[in-house]
């Protein structure tokens, strides 16, 4: 049986599992408009997860419980991804008139060549993308696969909070899903956009053509580096650092030694990844920018990277063209949009 579970789409609710917190989105339509019908995010633990692995799953289980507490989502079934850096994908050539059992039992028997773990280790999933360029009788089929204690984990987790783990994607696809709204919102319809999600700890350049990513880099960088640096300039805590980061509260000379400084470095961060874009691929130039994550709200940052980069800089919001229930704050919806696109395309998958 595979176990990356598809096509099951009543509504859900989009689960984001990041390194640092749990963002928790649900939508519904009304008179053919998407509704925010109820979101929130909430800290980790340390070390609760690592990198976007699961560590302590009980922790993130009671993590997502309080949330759901918060929010009070109308659905119990949830769905949530594994990172794209622990997923293989692949695109096959099968007959076109195969059934979906029979394409199963085939990818098993050959999934040897396209992964390199044991079988019996792996989750994987499969989806028919189109009908091969050069023989009518075949068809393109998008194999993806993921160790199963990956997918295991975030199913834990869930269940342990009492929801129901109907879906488990990949965050480059709920990335991609998010980003269908946001096109339409940028200016010059462009046509190739790169996507600066900038997170705790990894900051990963997703490029995408015709609303497809067709190059993603992560990086070893993001907001932590800003504590750590806040840490060793005035002799706090990290926990300290954080905490006085988040509330503003930080001596005059905060801004032109130690944020400026960090803000530069988000810049050459970001030319370095373009610039591997541009050398590993056929693509010398993007058409627009997307700043997200946690990072993408700091003052200044968008206009900064745009002027440096010479490209135009947008901060990413799925939601500009959406309603919001009664109970939700737009200003502050607003504020965390850059770090909801993930949670905003898993939710999405009610409407598959």
């Amino acid at each position: 049986m595979l176990s990356f579970q598809r096509k099951q789409n009543k509504s859900l609710v989009g689960v984001d599992i990041s390194s640092t917190s749990v963002k928790l989105l649900e939508l519904d339509i009304r008179d053919g408009r998407y509704w925010v019908e109820s979101y929130g995010i909430l800290p980790l633990p340390p070390h609760a997860v690592v990198e976007k692995n699961i560590a302590d799953p009980e922790s993130v289980g009671e993590t997502i419980e309080r949330l759901l507490n918060l929010t009070n989502p109308k659905s119990n079934g949830a769905a949530a991804a594994v990172a794209s850096s622990a997923v293989i994908t692949k695109v096959i050539e099968m007959d076109a008139d195969m059934t979906d059992d029979e394409r199963e039992v085939q990818i098993r028997l050959d999934a040897e060549q396209y992964i390199p773990y044991p079988l019996d280790e792996v989750s994987l999933d499969f989806e028919v993308v189109d009908i091969s360029p050069n023989n009518p009788n075949r068809v393109s089929v998008l194999l993806v696969a993921s160790r199963t204690e990956n997918v295991d984990m975030r199913s834990e987790a869930i269940e342990l909070a009492g929801l129901v783990p109907r879906v488990i994607d990949v965050e480059s696809y709920a990335i991609e899903r998010a980003f269908s709204l946001i096109i339409d919102t940028l200016p010059g319809t462009p046509d190739i956009v790169a996507i600066f999600d900038i997170g705790h700890t990894m900051t990963t350049l997703s490029v995408l053509k015709d609303e497809k990513i067709i190059y993603s880099r992560e990086q070893l960088f993001g907001g932590k580096q800003l504590t750590e640096d806040i840490q060793r300039r005035y002799g706090l805590s990290f926990d300290e650092a954080g905490r006085a980061k988040k509330e503003g509260n930080l001596p005059d000379d905060y801004e032109p030694e130690v944020l400026l400084p960090y803000m530069d470095a988000i810049v050459q961060q970001a030319a370095r990844s373009l610039q591997f874009f541009y050398s590993s691929t056929q693509y010398n130039d993007v058409d627009h920018i997307l700043l997200a994550g946690g990072n993408a709200n700091i003052p200044g940052l968008a206009r900064l990277l745009q002027e440096k980069l010479g490209h135009r800089v947008t901060i990413a919001n799925p939601f500009l063209q959406m309603g919001f229930a009664s109970q939700i704050d737009a200003n502050q919806i607003e504020n965390d949009a850059p770090s909801l696109l993930v949670a905003c395309g898993l939710a999405l998958r009610s409407f598959d």
